[in-house]
């Protein structure tokens, strides 16, 4: 451990998680590292959630705020959400246990847009931070910290932090020292522009300089990152990616894109992979990435020298890529960057760029709304994510969805989405297994027919032409006619019978 805590002054502060727990007093507000599974301290929340039921049991209140990068691992999210101890979380979850505990009511969460979590953090907008909890790969003579597999919002908890506490963990190797690139994008009216002009381009530092006195405790762990393997690609994934491809080759011949394609973003999940997988196949070559998270895919890109590099925020991986990526990490840093989140998502980068966005969606309306949050209008899924930082800015902007759910029982285009989180104007492209729409340049009523008849399921093409045909004769407005009387009526028929269908 001495060649991973090389500060003597750091070295002389090692203690046990407990004890490190111990640190963090009722009604803290807590930035942790983490970023989708990778880079979260494995430890110290679970000491925390073990004070918190002590202190339940007792009859005492102990209640935190939980601030992340984005959504972590039950080691995290699912132990503190189960004591009922989490006031407020933000920016993104996904763990069931904690989205349980937001839809009762028991925890309060902010569903904020990635690039401006940590911004709004370092703004004092939520109040001081407390303490700040962070996973690392070792920690510098200096007393810098080099972060592990994500960097998430670590940089901005880090500075605003009253005190820090510091995971070491050695499972995580130390051939990803030289994979981050360190920048801080500073707060209004000293900020300057952000010098990315290429993705690989390297701005910063890679390592994490901190205010040493701040550092309270630092705890040696040796755990994985939660590594979920991905599902095996199906038909309806493989025919959306088809889409996807076939949209590509239409844009190189219409000279919008060449063979290189833009810097791709994407999504984490089985159909993210199945676009990366349909990448490795295809004739496209240099690609690059310009994105949030590194998936299997990116690093099979990767391998095949498909791909030239890729720089994000965070890793992704399945068990069997992420021992890939420990055994040899010193290779991967060459072709790898590690950015804050408050760079990989930053709009003036993305816009730059011009990044290719793809992101998941629950439902698309019939003008080209998109819930990506929301089922039924009310209970949260998981959350916005980084999704609306590149759709509003990238140079195209997709969105991907099987065309029904549940059987067939739930259609994933609607008349009108029940919660909107990325609006028609921001909205290009829509893709499900049935085929894609492209909205650019379109109005609103021909978007709709091109909604329907593109990507809508068969089975639920008339009732939506029907929807459509009946709000263009009510005469309300022609621009984007609406039945309001019957425009959530799909979704109120769900709930009360468990399907869509009449």
């Amino acid at each position: 451990m001495s060649e991973r805590i090389a500060h003597p002054g750091l070295r002389a502060k090692v203690m046990s998680a407990h004890d490190a727990a111990a640190k963090i007093a009722p009604g803290d507000q807590i930035g942790f590292s983490g970023f989708t599974g990778a880079g979260y301290p494995k430890e110290v929340p679970t000491a925390l959630a073990e004070r918190i039921k002590e202190a339940h049991q007792q009859g005492r209140e102990f209640r935190v705020n939980v601030l992340t990068g984005a959504s972590t691992a039950p080691e995290l999210d699912g132990v503190l959400a189960e004591t009922g101890g989490v006031n407020w979380r933000m920016p993104y979850q996904s763990d069931p246990r904690l989205r349980d505990k937001i839809n009762d009511g028991t925890t309060f969460y902010s569903d904020i847009h990635l690039s401006h979590s940590g911004m709004m953090t370092s703004q004092g907008f939520f109040g001081p931070v407390d303490a700040a909890v962070v996973e690392a790969v070792k920690i510098n003579a200096d007393g810098s910290i080099v972060p592990s597999s994500s960097v998430g919002n670590s940089v901005n908890y880090l500075d605003a932090a009253e005190k820090i506490i510091i995971e070491v963990n050695e499972w995580q190797s130390l051939g990803l020292e030289g994979m981050h690139d360190i920048w801080r994008v500073g707060l209004p009216p000293h900020r300057q522009p952000i010098p990315i002009t290429t993705p690989g381009q390297r701005i910063g530092s890679a390592s994490i300089n901190i205010d040493v006195d701040k550092v309270v405790a630092v705890v040696r762990t040796n755990a994985p990152d939660r590594n979920s393997p991905f599902k095996s690609i199906d038909q309806t994934s493989k025919d959306i990616a088809g889409h996807l491809l076939e949209f590509a080759r239409h844009e190189i011949t219409q000279g919008r894109l060449t063979n290189e394609l833009r810097p791709l973003q994407s999504g984490v999940g089985n159909i993210a992979n199945a676009v990366l997988a349909g990448l490795l196949e295809s004739e496209f070559e240099n690609l690059t990435s310009y994105t949030e998270v590194i998936q299997d895919g990116m690093v099979d890109l990767l391998d095949s020298g498909k791909m030239a590099l890729a720089s994000a925020t965070s890793f992704a991986l399945s068990p069997e890529a992420a021992e890939r990526m420990n055994n040899d990490a010193e290779r991967y840093a060459k072709k790898l960057i590690l950015r804050p989140q408050e760079v990989s998502n930053h709009p003036e980068v993305i816009r730059r760029l011009g990044v290719i966005a793809t992101n998941g969606m629950i439902e698309a309306d019939i003008y080209g709304n998109v819930n990506s949050t929301h089922i039924m209008g009310s209970r949260m899924m998981n959350g916005l994510g980084g999704s609306g930082d590149f759709t509003r800015n990238a140079y195209i902007s997709i969105f991907v969805s099987p065309s029904i759910a549940k059987n067939g029982d739930i259609s994933a285009i609607v008349p009108m989405v029940s919660h909107h989180d990325h609006t028609e104007h921001d909205v290009q492209v829509i893709i499900t297994e049935q085929g894609l729409a492209d909205l650019r340049g379109l109005a609103p009523r021909q978007r709709a027919r091109v909604i329907i008849d593109k990507c809508a399921h068969p089975s639920f093409r008339p009732m939506l032409t029907e929807y459509l045909e009946r709000a263009e004769a009510l005469g309300v407005g022609m621009h984007t006619p609406h039945d309001l009387a019957q425009a959530h009526s799909w979704h109120r028929r769900f709930l009360d019978t468990g399907s869509m269908r009449p």
